[in-house]
């Protein structure tokens, strides 16, 4: 049997966008046919032509004026983007995993409803502070009926680029509709710290939830429980605390990056990323298993 490969794109061509293309480039699943970006300068552009992979600098227009649609787009870009991208690729059948909080696309986090990322043509990953923490908080939430929760992420500044940099009030306006949306907590707030450190911190998301009830046992087999799950696409992911007073619940996690194109503190590129080579493979899965059903057929 021919495994089912799918064409995608990568759209920007920064941090994220490169060490993307080094995932896809490990992937079996997976075809990278083109990376994407606005200066035919960029050194990202140059690491992906090293790579192997095709490049643009002509934007999104290089995307739609391709030969043939791409299967998959990755939009490693900006908040403020990707409405236009999704309109001009949604009439071609081209699904869009998109790395921005937009907030435009079906929010998704891989252990949460991933399976939702079968049945949308534009998924969003949220941020990378979502990535985190809402596969934990969702464990809680699932036993216990919190009456606030509180995120707040610490990202080395190294590892924040200029787009992620313009989009901080989308990063937590969408992270907290999301956290609010999978838990079903309405009382949220999402902070987010860019730290000056050196070396640079890695990259960390604290937890702070008011669940009456709330004992000490049931949450850590919980919350070990989600981090064993989310390891098995984010290697790095670690629970470093995790408390329970009076109801008051502390749990804080570190992501250490294991791609080979990021620094090993740039976890919150690696955690955003590991998810969106997940939700691709999985997708080129069920078209695989679609194609052998038709032919059982």
């Amino acid at each position: 049997m021919t495994r089912h490969v799918l064409d995608v794109a990568v759209l920007g061509a920064g941090m994220i966008g490169i060490d993307l293309v080094t995932r896809i480039k490990q992937s079996p699943f997976l075809d990278c046919r083109l990376v994407v970006g606005r200066d035919d300068q960029a050194r990202g552009l140059r690491l992906a032509a090293s790579l192997g992979c095709p490049t643009s600098a002509d934007g999104i227009d290089a995307l739609v004026n391709a030969p043939r649609p791409f299967d998959i787009v990755f939009d490693a870009t900006n908040a403020m983007s990707h409405a236009e991208h999704w309109a001009r690729l949604q009439p071609l059948g081209t699904m869009l995993v998109d790395l921005t909080p937009s907030r435009v696309g079906h929010m998704v986090i891989p252990m949460v409803n991933g399976t939702d990322a079968l049945m949308h043509g534009n998924v969003n990953l949220i941020s990378c502070g979502g990535q985190a923490s809402i596969p934990i908080l969702h464990a809680l939430t699932r036993r216990y009926s919190p009456d606030y929760i509180e995120v707040v992420t610490t990202a080395a500044s190294p590892s924040v680029g200029r787009a992620t940099r313009l989009n901080l009030d989308e990063y937590i306006a969408t992270t907290q509709d999301a956290i609010r949306a999978l838990t079903g907590v309405r009382d949220v707030k999402a902070i987010v710290n860019l730290s000056p450190a050196r070396p640079p911190a890695t990259f960390r998301v604290a937890m702070s939830v008011l669940a009456p009830g709330a004992a000490i046992e049931p949450v850590r087999e919980l919350v070990a429980a989600a981090a064993d799950e989310v390891r098995t696409y984010a290697p790095g992911y670690k629970v470093t605390a995790c408390t329970v007073t009076d109801g008051r619940v502390f749990i804080a996690v570190e992501v250490t990056a294991t791609g080979d194109r990021i620094p090993r503190y740039a976890g919150n590129l690696d955690i955003i990323n590991s998810a969106a080579v997940l939700i691709a493979e999985q997708r080129a899965a069920n078209q695989e298993l679609v194609s052998v059903t038709k032919e059982l057929l």
